[in-house]
């Protein structure tokens, strides 16, 4: 009886017990549920979290976690919530609340204290939005919060403040870690400051900002671990005693800035550094060994791209813990260590030397490094043979020692490394045969270009199905081309050219055509150096991997003097196709292939530079070779080729053609580009006739009947020959009457007109000028595009005149194809003079039909050309003058133009400028590809309407020049599209993409290369979509928004058109009619449909990254 009442009781104490906690536990709760519901209540769209149930218990909301039922955690990221930061209070104020996290929400304002904050809350990240303020305002909102020890506000808008004079010291703050990459800060201000506070911080980060001046002090930071200053403007020497304390730094990165003088000298003191770059910079002298030996922990060790020099000390192989060791592109000299993989005990996996000066042999002792993935000696000066202990490798996978003197057999050891990827020794000195590496099934890149092997091709390279890149150019191969090429299913470029090659071309190296996959070498670093062909350097250039190598460097390549690369193409390899595609690169030059042409060849769709020149080819060029659309280099000279040019020829879009030398007859197809290109491509086939050779001769008779009537008399036949001498005569001294007559008249034109003739469009000028000349030249057929009127004839002393001698006083801009001029003719008009860079190898009749061509091109959006001048080697364009110059001027130099574009100019113009580019893309025919479509070459006329110029100046350019840059021949930086990197092809899908950066101009206010703002591997393109992560809004031109704050959602809609223009997939890119059709959806109140294709920056009315623009219905644009 007594045990039941004492249960009874100890059953009611617990009843009460429970009683009082949820007395306790359901108020809270309730306020739990009140702040988050109050939270969501002042998000723009609620619905966003509608799981946030009022009704039901905060555990079950989207990112809540609860600890013994209370809101411990809440992570909402991803989201395009666009909160104020002030609603954020609301969260704070949660009484249990450890953790919160809002990363990429849209969230907005200036960063404050709150006016409550959780004694709970240890960690805060605000990161990828869109926060302002200051450094010290940041640490005075994380003052409040009295047990914040992580405060991650990366990617924002953070700033600093210039230190008031006599501040005091500020507060001790609990900080452990402190994230503030990523933002706005651009000198040390009241950084310093505040860095005095954080005495117990174990994690900094400053990295990708734009901090100037000297490094800050962090000696009273003992306790920090991990310290980034990466990717900021740091200047001069690190002071000395910079890193005295810092016992405990485990990660240092002080990579991509501008320091100077030695490496910090007490790096000593940081024996516990796991990881040390100091890479990108301007350091000097030798490395210091001692203080890296006393790092026994260090793993990774980067100093590539400074100015250190002397040898390499043997001492490093102390570094035993040492997994990546990046040295390239210094002045190292001297032996590569034998000591530097003493034993097999090693943990190196990366090694690179690669732009040195290194000498000497390879070590044999580097197989010793059991470990190594990655190996790379290139643009050294090594000598001696390749060791064959490398072959027990059997972890490598990167072998690359391009441009050394190495010389002996490729040992037939590497025949063992089955994870080999990437085999690379071009430009040395090897010989023998190429070793059987089947059984090394990962290959991907194979060049052994440049070298002197010998023997044949082997077969077994038709097993490596991951195999893309083959280059065994200018060796001494012989043979015929192995058929099993044609089995490598990611073959994508294949370079033989310079070889003893010999029988026909194999069909089957079309057998993958429309199967190849997108390689595994997406991505990969790479230069390819468009060669001048001569009769020491063949080919149509060199492909080579370029990691870890600085462009300019490429000077001391001793083919560079002999091949005189004068087009350098950089960028990371990515393909345009996805499981469809074909070879792109295939150069069988200068060998002695024979046979026919396989007409299998016309199936490489995707084919970009086909070389088949300075062979025994004979029969006639396959008419499937037209279907090769893709295709820009094209040449089939030095052959036996016969027949005629296929008129399929017509349909594509080549930059460069060479058929020069063969047996070619009949004449050269009219339509297409092939009449615009110079005379030289298609000379010695002497049956070839046609522009730009001689006219074909429409009186021969094509049958080539050669009977005679034998029905005439003797008397009638010798009567038809006495007449026939007399008529003659009669000719020949008319003949020359009228030759002295010329020669009377040409005598006195010299004398009044020293210089040349001008062609000038007559509607520019008065009536009263009488003196008109027709140009006879036949130009490509242009749809509502010709000349209404003749041409005036001026003489080039009047254009002298006009400029004052082409003074500099007259200059009013300079660009890719030459200087422009402001000239003021004798009527008074005022004209804009090109005066073009001298081509070499033009000839008149090109030029001329060039201007033809361009001149019959008149559209209100386009700057039109009035007139041409030959005089010599100079040649002139007049074009009217435009009064307020260029957008880029007006745009990003007010204090030289004096004019601030409001938005309603800046739309006028980005609207002008699409429909100048679309009647080009549209209504002409041939269509005109631009080529050099920037804001530089869109001209603002007196009512500030956009005018495209320099329309067609590149394709002319390329026609007639072979020495031209790639800035000239792809466009300039900043507006290039990444597919010309690859493709050497101008297509108007790649004026679409230049016309989004200036878009993108238009609506940021920003230059598309501003390494201050974007950093030095960054750009327009590439900065929008860093920030469509935070708020978009933050990319637009904050003065524009200043005016008027409504402009946001219009803003927004001219944002999706830019970053659909400018998705890296050409094919996902809309047309310029498109574009057209997407401002008139604008204009008529509803918004840009964006669904669809991926766009690279694109942006959605959430801020977020647009998933795509849909295919808008085709239609016509006024002109």
């Amino acid at each position: 009886m007594a045990e039941e009442l004492n249960n009874a009781r100890l059953s009611m104490a617990t009843l009460h017990l429970l009683l009082l906690l949820f007395i306790r536990f359901v108020p809270a709760m309730a306020g739990d549920v009140d702040l988050l519901v109050s939270f969501k209540n002042s998000l723009p769209n609620p619905s966003l979290l509608s799981s946030w149930n009022p009704n039901q218990g905060p555990c079950s909301f989207q990112g809540v976690v609860c600890k013994g039922g209370h809101v411990s955690s809440l992570t909402l990221q991803g989201i395009a919530l666009s909160p104020d930061f002030r609603s954020v209070s609301n969260l704070l104020s949660i009484q249990t609340l450890e953790t919160l996290t809002l990363r990429s929400v849209n969230l907005t304002g200036d960063i404050s204290a709150p006016t409550k904050c959780s004694d709970q809350l240890t960690g805060l990240d605000l990161s990828s939005n869109n926060l302002h303020g200051s450094v010290s305002d940041a640490l005075s909102f994380a003052t409040s919060c009295s047990s914040l020890q992580s405060l991650n506000l990366s990617s924002n808008s953070i700033g600093v403040y210039p230190l008031k004079k006599g501040a005091p010291l500020p507060p001790v703050f609990p900080l452990k870690s402190l994230d503030l990459s990523y933002n706005k800060m651009e000198s040390t201000g009241d950084l310093q400051w505040v860095l005095s506070g954080l005495g117990i911080l174990q994690t900094l980060d400053l990295s990708a900002n734009k901090i100037a001046g000297s490094i800050p002090e962090i000696a009273n930071c003992t306790s920090l671990e991990y310290f980034d200053l990466s990717s900021n403007l740091f200047a001069g020497t690190v002071p000395a005693g910079t890193f005295s304390n810092c016992f405990s730094l485990t990660y240092l990165n002080l990579s991509s800035n501008h320091f100077t003088g030695n490496a910090p000298p007490d790096l000593a003191s940081c024996t516990r550094l796991n990881t040390l770059s100091l890479s990108y910079n301007n350091f000097s002298g030798e490395i210091p060994i001692l203080s890296l030996t006393s790092m026994s922990n260090l793993k990774l060790l980067e100093l590539g791209f400074n100015n250190f020099s002397g040898s390499l000390s043997g001492s490093i192989s102390k570094l035993t813990s040492l997994e990546i060791l990046d040295l390239s592109s210094n002045g190292f000299s001297g032996p590569i260590p034998a000591s530097l993989c003493t034993n097999g005990a090693s943990s190196l996996k990366e090694l690179y030397l690669q732009n040195n000066y290194f000498t000497g042999s390879i070590p044999d002792s580097l197989s010793n490094c059991a470990e190594l993935v990655s190996l790379d000696l290139s643009l050294n000066e090594l000598s001696g043979s390749i060791p064959g202990t490398l072959g027990t490798l059997s972890n490598l996978k990167d072998l690359i020692m391009w441009q050394n003197y190495l010389d002996g057999d490729i040992p037939a050891e590497l025949s063992s490394l089955k994870s080999l990827e990437n085999l690379i020794l071009d430009y040395n000195g090897l010989t023998g045969m190429m070793p059987d590496l089947g059984n090394c099934t990962g290959l991907n890149w194979i060049s052994l270009a440049s070298n002197r092997l010998t023997g044949s091709i082997p077969a077994w390279i038709g097993k490596l199905e991951s195999l893309a890149i083959l280059k065994l150019g200018n060796n001494s191969f012989t043979g015929p081309i192995p058929a099993e090429l044609g089995d490598c299913k990611s073959l994508v470029w294949l370079d033989l050219n310079g070889n003893l090659l010999n029988g026909s071309i194999p069909p089957e190296l079309a057998k993958q055509s429309g199967k190849v996959a997108v390689s595994l070498l997406t991505a990969k670093r790479y230069v390819y150096l468009r060669n001048d062909e001569n009769s020491q350097c063949h080919g149509k250039g060199s492909l080579l991997e370029f990691g870890g190598i600085r462009s300019d460097d490429l000077t001391r390549m001793p083919s560079k003097r002999l091949c005189n690369f004068t087009r350098v193409y950089m960028g990371n390899t990515q393909y345009t196709f996805n499981n469809n595609g074909s070879m792109i690169f295939l150069d069988l030059s200068y060998n002695q292939l024979d046979g026919h042409i396989p007409k299998e060849l016309g199936m490489l769709y995707y084919l970009m530079i086909l070389n088949l020149g300075h062979n025994l080819l004979s029969g006639l060029i396959p008419s499937e070779m037209g279907r090769l659309a893709h295709v820009a280099v094209l040449d089939l000279s030095h052959n036996q080729l016969e027949g005629p040019i296929p008129a399929s020829f017509s349909a594509m879009s080549l930059s460069e053609i060479d058929l020069s030398n063969n047996r070619l007859n009949g004449s050269i197809p009219e339509l297409g580009s092939l009449a615009t290109f110079p005379k030289y491509v298609y000379e010695n086939n002497s049956g070839l006739c046609g522009f730009p050779l001689p006219p074909c001769n429409s009186n021969d008779d094509p049958s080539g009947n050669g009977s005679h009537q034998h029905s005439h008399h003797e008397a009638s036949l010798a009567g038809s020959v006495a007449l026939g001498l007399l008529f003659s005569l009669f000719c020949i001294f008319g003949l020359v009457i009228i030759a002295i007559e010329s020669r009377k008249r040409q005598k006195k034109k010299e004398e009044s007109n020293a210089a040349g003739d001008f062609y000038f469009d007559s509607r520019t000028q008065s009536a009263t000028i009488s003196n008109w000349k027709l140009s006879g030249t036949n130009a490509l057929s242009i749809n509502l595009a010709t000349f209404d009127k003749p041409l005036q004839k001026l003489t080039f002393a009047d254009l002298l005149e006009a400029t004052n001698g082409f003074h500099n006083d007259s200059l009013i801009g300079s660009g890719g194809f030459g200087d422009v001029y402001k000239a003021q003719l004798k009527d008074g008009k005022i004209v804009a003079i090109k005066k073009l860079i001298h081509i070499s190898g033009q000839g008149d009749r090109e030029f001329t039909a060039e201007m033809e061509t361009i001149g019959k091109i008149k559209h209100r959006n386009l700057v039109p050309l009035l007139g041409y001048c030959k005089v010599g080697e100079e040649r002139l364009l007049v074009y009217d003058y435009m009064k307020y110059g260029s957008l880029e001027d007006v745009l990003h130099d007010q204090k030289k133009t004096g004019m601030k574009l409001s938005w309603p100019a800046r739309r006028k113009i980005a609207v002008g400028a699409a429909r100048g580019l679309a009647f080009l893309h549209h209504n002409c025919i041939p269509h005109i590809i631009h080529r050099d479509m920037k804001s530089s070459n869109v001209l603002l006329d007196e009512h500030l309407e956009a005018r495209v110029s320099d329309f067609g100046m590149a394709r002319m350019m390329s026609a007639m020049d072979t020495h031209l840059s790639v800035s000239t021949l792809a466009g300039t930086p900043g507006y290039v599209p990444p597919e010309y990197y690859q493709s050497f092809r101008c297509t108007t899908k790649g004026d679409v993409y230049s016309y989004g950066v200036v878009l993108l101009e238009l609506l940021t206010g920003r230059q598309p290369t501003d390494s201050a703002d974007f950093g030095e591997d960054n750009n327009l393109v590439g900065w929008v979509k860093q920030h469509s992560k935070l708020k978009i809004t933050d990319v637009f031109d904050q003065e524009m928004l200043k005016e008027d704050p409504s402009l946001e959602l219009e803003l927004l809609e001219h944002l999706k058109i830019a970053c659909a223009c400018l998705d890296d997939r050409p094919s996902r890119r809309p047309t310029m009619l498109k574009v057209m059709a997407m401002f008139k959806e604008i204009q008529a109140g509803s918004t840009v449909d964006s669904k669809g294709s991926s766009c690279p920056p694109g942006a959605s009315m959430d801020g977020g990254f647009m998933t795509g623009m849909t295919t808008l219905k085709e239609g016509k644009e006024e002109n």
